[in-house]
Formats: structure tokens, sequence, C-alpha cells
């Protein structure tokens, strides 16, 4: 698991991937060991490759194209190609050295094939499953990296998930309202009398404003139990909630008071690196 034994590129390939499209994740790796950074990088840099596809494609047909080849590959139906991939030889040699599951990983693959259509979010219990799929599943693999796998920080790693899955669908809502998607379950949105056209028009309402807070007070109440949980889960394996501290960051900027919903947020690398570098030196993660 020496980081030098392998083709330098394929591990410089993933780094770069993750600094640029995923930076509170590429800044939570660099307080991880070599070996555990190396297939963290590889991990991070598959959920970029993932989540990058809907921006990538056009059309929903591309898209579901690129995923089934993640899935085959999971399946062991890839084979030489794979090598040629940076982030699949990373993400297969992760799995091999720290025997990661990769029934997780093709549901992760699964769950994002929602991203290519513009079919809107059902319901807050569909929307909970999408991120225990996707940003839960993306913290419990990580979590096994760092430590051995247990019932507690599997716990965790689904009430974190969900704080920064939430998070992120508030934080990504000017660029999904272009797109005409919406992640904010059509049974929130009705609850509030908010309507659907008004958030693709980009019109910040009161009843927006009220969907929003609720989700928000949503992903608080998760984070506060992640964090709560924290002591429960092995010293080592707490490293990989690092990027729980981001996520307050961003509820904190969420809550100030006339906060534009649809204003496009300019996030400072510099901000992030302070912020992880203080929840990792915080009582939470050292405890």
């Amino acid at each position: 698991m020496n980081a030098a034994a392998a083709p330098p590129d394929n591990l410089s390939f993933c780094a770069d991937l993750v600094r640029s499209h995923d930076f509170p994740r590429y800044v939570a790796t660099l307080f991880a060991p070599v070996a555990e950074r190396r297939a963290l990088l590889a991990l991070y840099a598959f959920n970029v490759e993932i989540v990058r596809v809907r921006d990538q494609v056009s059309q929903p047909l591309p898209g579901e194209i690129r995923f089934q080849w993640w899935t085959d590959l999971f399946s062991g139906l890839v084979h030489g190609s794979a090598e040629g991939n940076p982030v699949a030889a990373e993400l297969l040699r992760a799995i091999r050295d720290f025997d990661l599951p990769v029934e997780p990983l093709s549901l992760l693959v699964e769950e994002h094939q929602f991203d290519l259509y513009n079919d809107p979010m059902p319901t807050m219990a569909a929307l909970e499953g999408y991120l225990a799929a996707t940003s839960s599943a993306l913290f419990d693999l990580a979590a096994r990296i760092m430590a051995p796998p247990s019932e507690a920080v599997e716990h965790i790693a689904r009430h974190a998930g969900l704080a920064q899955g939430i998070v992120q669908i508030i934080m990504n809502l000017p660029r999904d309202a272009a797109h005409r998607q919406l992640f904010l379950p059509q049974q929130l949105l009705a609850s509030h009398d908010c309507d659907m056209e008004d958030v693709f028009a980009g019109k910040e309402t009161p009843n927006l404003r009220a969907v929003l807070e609720q989700l928000a007070g949503e992903a608080r109440q998760h984070l506060a139990t992640a964090v709560s949980l924290l002591a429960e889960a092995p010293a080592a394996g707490r490293a990989a909630f690092l990027p729980l501290g981001q996520v307050r960051a961003d509820l904190k900027l969420l809550s100030r008071p006339g906060r534009n919903p649809f204003a496009p947020r300019q996030s400072s690398r510099l901000r992030t690196l302070w912020t992880l570098w203080r929840a990792s030196r915080s009582r939470e993660f050292t405890k």
C-alpha cells in the first residue's frame, strides 16, 4: 500500500480531480495517513466522475452508458479497459487493499441515474433514500478505509450523509433551477404552497424560504446527531467525517438573514482549509 509502488499518474489524476471538483473532501484527505489518503482520493474521484456525468451529457442515454460501464466494472465484466482509466484503476486498488464492498458503489451509481432526468423528487422519504445511497454511502466507505467497520460508524455515516446532502441541495439550487431540475421534494413544496415554476424562474418567495428553512432544520438535526455519536467511533475512523466541519460552516452561511437562495456561492479555498483544519483540532475528532 505504498503510494510510490503504483504509477504516480493515476494517483495524481485522482488528486487533481478531487481538488478541482470537491475541494472540501480533498482537504479532508490531507489529514489521513498516506495509504488511506490514496484510497480516499480514489473513492472521492470516483464520486466526482459519477456526479459530473449529469453536466457532461445533453441527453440521458450517453449518461446511462457511462453509468453502465461502472456497473459492469463492479460486476467484473470490465477487464482490460479498467486499467486504462486512472480513476477505475485506483478505485480497484482501494477495493482490494481495504476490502471495500462493491455493492454500495454499484448502488451509488444506480441512484445517480436520477440526476440524468428532470423528474422531480417526490417525497422526503425518496430524498432521504437518494442521499443514503449516495452521500451516506460515501461517508461509510471512507470510514471503512480509515478503520474497521461497525454498526456505530454506519449509523453516524447515515446522519452525516443526510446532513451533507441536504445542505448541498440547498447550495446547488441556483444551478438546478437553471436546468429545471428539482431535488426539493414535491411533498415539501406542496405543504408550503410553493409553486415549482416559481423555483425554476428563480423567484425568491416566502413559500420557498419556508421550504428551505425546513430543509436546513432537517440538516441541522442530522448534523447534531452525527457529531454527538462521533465519540462511539474509533479515533482513526473519525477522520472520515471531517467534511462535517464544512457542512456546519455552510449551515451557518445558509442561516444568514437576507441570503438570496438563487445567488451562486463563491467558495474560498482558504476558508475551507481553515474550516477543516479547525475541525481536525476539535474535541469531536480528537477525543
